[in-house]
Order: structure tokens, then sequence, then C-alpha cells
């Protein structure tokens, strides 16, 4: 992991100096904008509308505009000034119980691991933090924008979130045709709340995947061995008139969805021991890297 922040967690008098890394990464299948025409990446320039050239990175200052047409503008060196202040330093303001917090203000986590001299401190924060079952909310400053952060415990490891602040919440009075708190049918209600009752479960990460990326892996492996891409057709819902006919219907399709996975799970044991125990997922482990390789071999063979 790389280092993207060094400071230290500060409350009180008490400094543990941390290093900060990022807790979470995109898995996003990374796709270039190409001219249709000659299948060849763009570029992007940055060009001024006065002069018509292009700006190279050292002629560039951030600007505020506070009136049309008019800014005032700050340089990187003027910025980094205005952050110094705080920039290294995530300082706790309060300790406050997790559940009191909505989960709407949490942005990005990250992961904060002790400097060479910090282990005690580091260690002793950790365990202060599961003892009273608190976190931290503080304030930091990472890349020159300052945030709050909740610093808190996750699986015996000091981590990072930041948040909003209060003002960057919109209020719900700005939602449109949000409708009035009303009654409800007694019969839907119950069938409602069973249906929520029969889908739930304990929460397991592990068992939610990204079906878009799944979808997008096979159909670039298909494109690069030259098939035609081919899309199942759609679900359709049952059709129905009434809320209380979907209500039915969805405690029905839920009752199913039950049953199902055993018999999944048999049949997928019984192919697995006809092959010898081998599971492999073609889309995962041939469309990112091996593809590339494949394509280049190929285009070799046909003088390409």
């Amino acid at each position: 992991m790389q280092t993207v922040w060094k400071g230290a967690v500060s409350f009180g008098l008490v400094n543990v100096p941390v290093k900060m890394f990022t807790a979470t990464q995109d898995n996003d299948i990374p796709m270039k904008m190409l001219h249709k025409e000659y299948n060849v990446p763009i570029h992007y320039t940055r060009t001024c509308p006065k002069c018509e050239s292009d700006v190279s990175w050292d002629e560039i200052v951030k600007g505020y505009e506070y009136e049309p047409g008019h800014f005032v503008t700050f340089d990187k060196k003027e910025l980094n000034q205005l952050a110094s202040e705080s920039s290294r330093e995530i300082r706790i303001l309060d300790f406050v119980d997790l559940e009191e917090i909505d989960p709407i203000y949490f942005q990005k986590t990250y992961y904060l691991a002790p400097e060479e001299t910090g282990a005690h401190a580091y260690n002793l924060f950790v365990q202060a933090l599961e003892e009273t079952n608190k976190i931290g909310i503080a304030n930091v400053t990472i890349r020159s924008k300052s945030s709050l952060a909740a610093i808190r415990v996750a699986d015996g490891v000091l981590s990072m979130v930041t948040m909003y602040f209060a003002e960057e919440i919109r209020p719900k009075e700005e939602i449109p045709n949000l409708p009035e708190a009303s009654k409800v049918d007694k019969r839907e209600l119950d069938m409602a709340v069973m249906l929520i009752d029969q889908l739930s479960s304990a929460f397991e990460p592990d068992k939610y995947e990204d079906e878009y990326r799944e979808r997008l892996l096979e159909a670039i492996e298909d494109k690069v061995e030259g098939k035609e891409v081919k899309f199942a057709p759609e679900e359709k819902n049952p059709n129905v008139v009434s809320l209380m006919d979907a209500l039915k219907a969805s405690l029905k399709q839920s009752e199913g969805a039950e049953r199902r996975p055993a018999k999944k799970t048999s049949e997928d044991n019984e192919k697995k021991a006809r092959s010898g125990g081998s599971s492999r997922r073609p889309a995962e482990s041939k469309a990112s890297k091996p593809a590339k390789t494949r394509s280049k071999s190929r285009s070799k063979k046909t003088g390409a």
C-alpha cells in the first residue's frame, strides 16, 4: 500500500503519529474514449479561449468567481499555506457513539497505521476506544480539503472515515414530490413487514457481487475472442395491478428463492465432483490481463 498522508491523531495533549492508507479500491473496469472511425484514444487539451493556445500545468491557478466573469485567484503555494496550520493533524474534538451518526455523513474510509516511534501510543488508543466503545469526531485536512472525520477501530486497526459537514447535507425540504404522511392499510403493512422479515439476514459483504462488472468482463472476453456479444433477456416481473398483488407476488417469489439455493448448491457440487473439483471464473481470470496477451499472440500469427 502507498502512504497517502502522514501526521498524528491528537486528543487532549496526546499525539499518536500515524500513516494513512486508503481502505477501499475502485474495481471499475477502465475504459478509454476512442475515435469511433479509427479506434484510437482521443486527447484532452487545456486550451485558453482568449489566446487559443495550449496551457501547461505551471501556468494554471485556481480561481473563485465572485461575480460573473470576475475571479480572485490562488496559486498552489497560497492554498498550501492556508491548509498548513492543521494539515498534519487529525484533531479529535469529541467522542461519541457510532449509532448517533447517520450514514449520510460518511464519505471515504482510510486505515491508520503507527509510525515507527508511535506503536505504544497507537495500541493504547486502540484499546481505549474498544474499552469505551466510542469513536472520535475530528477535523482533518487532506489535499487542501478540510472535512470532519470519524476515528474508530475496525478489526483491531484504527480507521478514519471522512465525513460531510452538516451544511453540506441537503435538507429534505428540497426534495420534490414527497408524499404527506398518511395512514396505510393494515393488511398491506402486515404483508410488507412479513416480506422484510423473510428477506432479512445477517450482513455478509462477501456474498454481494458487482453483477454489471461480471457481465462486462464476460463481454470483453467474448469480443477479444471474436464472438458475438449476446445479452440474456431480462426477467419480467409478474403483471400486478395493485400494491397488495405486488406484495403477494413478492412474498411468493422470496419463498421460492429461499428454496432454490440448496438445489443449486447440490447441482454445483455434482458438477464439481465430475470435473475433479476445479472451478474457474472465466471472465475474471481471463479478461483483465491475459486477454491482452492473447490478442498480441494472435496478431503475431496473422502477421498483423
